[in-house]
């Protein structure tokens, strides 16, 4: 049986990367898709490279109260664009939120994937995690399960590609000019990833993320995260690695390595990498996570957390390799 299946936003970096996955997924069926600059044309146009029997598919104007049967929605907005809008969607239609909305929102499962798929089995509302926190979060989860790490006391310095700013328009600043042989800090002290890191951080230790430091920067490539994130602990390196085996052991989609990852290694997929350095004589630990941030910080993990919420094998359309080189 087919799943009838919905993509908001699908002209957007998000959205057309979640097209690519929906197009190729053994149980999914594109039949809607819907953006604003982009509506009334047809998905060949706007992706010249879509099978064929979906090229003829015409993109219609975003409206919650106008869908036709479906059984999933992948929503790819921009912040602050989605929350009442679908609060307008039938309930029976299930909803993945690629956009920042609905984290930790009341009704709405937290969506990281590879950490909590419990509680996601099941549930008709997930929001997926922002970008940054896939990464890092990822990284971080096993440390704070075994109380490795001390909450308290982390600071994150993490690198995307440009596609993580969206695709904008002319006047978005991330042109080629711009972003070539450049380096970009932003969002210092208030980056809207910054509650959900806390919050989740603060779920997986049950102490305080109160001196939590987050510096995200703008690298000259197109797609890819590394987060290399700086914290107090005793452990070793092995402790460090051992207890992300542990904790990701039998996941699909999380590889721990003895290296510092890098962000090629994850490239068109749902992949995570992720690595550690430590000197307990120093107090510190290093833990390193690698994401494709429009694979698993988007729409690979969405995918993955719709496998979850309609009943599929988690890996159903996500098991292809990365792109190399």
């Amino acid at each position: 049986m087919r799943l009838r299946v919905g993509i908001v936003g699908i002209s957007g970096f998000g959205g057309g990367e979640a097209l690519r996955l929906v197009a190729s997924h053994p149980s999914f069926e594109l039949v809607h898709a819907a953006g604003e600059g982009s509506a009334g044309s047809r998905l060949g146009e706007r992706f010249p490279g879509v099978p064929a029997r979906l090229a003829g598919l015409v993109i219609e104007r975003w409206d919650p109260e106008a869908l036709p049967q479906l059984d999933v929605l992948f929503a790819s907005l921009p912040t602050g664009s989605s929350a009442a809008a679908l609060a307008r969607v039938p309930e029976e239609v299930k909803i993945v939120d690629i956009g920042g909305d609905h984290r930790y929102a009341e009704g709405w499962a937290y969506g990281l994937a590879d950490v909590w798929p419990d509680r996601i089995e099941g549930r008709r509302r997930v929001a997926n995690p922002g970008c940054f926190p896939a990464a890092t979060l990822t990284a971080l989860a096993p440390l704070l399960a075994d109380g490795l790490i001390e909450p308290e006391n982390i600071v994150i310095d993490a690198k995307t590609g440009i596609s993580g700013a969206g695709r904008g328009g002319a006047d978005s600043g991330f042109g080629y000019a711009e972003s070539n042989e450049n380096l970009v800090p932003y969002g210092l002290l208030r980056h809207v990833h910054m509650p959900e890191m806390a919050r989740t951080i603060e779920r997986l230790s049950g102490g305080s993320a109160a001196g939590l430091v987050f510096t995200p920067h703008l690298v000259p490539m197109t797609r890819g995260i590394l987060a290399t994130v700086y914290c107090r602990g005793r452990a070793t390196t092995d402790q460090c690695l051992d207890a992300a085996r542990r904790f990701y052991a039998g996941r699909a989609f999380v590889r721990v390595t003895d290296r510092p990852p890098q962000t090629k290694w994850a490239t068109g997929s749902n992949l995570a990498f992720v690595s550690y350095a430590a000197d307990p004589a120093r107090n510190l630990v290093i833990a390193m996570g690698v994401v494709d941030n429009l694979g698993k910080g988007a729409a690979g993990q969405a995918v993955q957390n719709a496998n979850l919420i309609c009943g599929l094998p988690e890996t159903a359309g996500l098991d292809g390799a990365p792109v190399w080189p």
